[in-house]
């Protein structure tokens, strides 16, 4: 028996107002920067907090979008919820990327 994590270079939340998601585990409606945003994550997951990340939009399944936005991740804590363990905190966003732009925003966790 071993102890399960993930160590993730992005944060990767789901489409504004999908069925079966709590509010944090989905994008805001709109990105603005500057502004903390709360998140929710299944699994105990590290995140790195020396500095900004990709946001991603996921659809499941590791099928992800190009970056939408830089962001820092404030705090991120481990809680048991409903006996599931969950990756709780929160993040702000440092830029918003246009998604037609076909510009390289990051290489690896370089920002560019």
């Amino acid at each position: 028996m071993g102890i399960q994590v993930e160590f993730n270079p992005d944060l990767a939340l789901r489409k504004f107002g999908t069925a079966g998601r709590r509010p944090e585990e989905c994008l805001p409606e709109k990105l603005e920067i500057g502004k903390i945003y709360d998140f929710l994550k299944e699994g105990q997951r590290n995140y790195w907090l020396d500095g900004e990340i990709p946001l991603l939009k996921t659809e499941g399944n590791q099928v992800l979008s190009r970056p939408l936005a830089s962001i820092v991740i404030l705090e991120a804590t481990h809680i048991k919820d409903n006996n599931k363990i969950i990756t709780k905190g929160k993040y702000k966003v440092i830029e918003v990327f246009d998604i037609n732009d076909k510009k390289i925003n990051f290489e690896g966790l370089k920002r560019i």
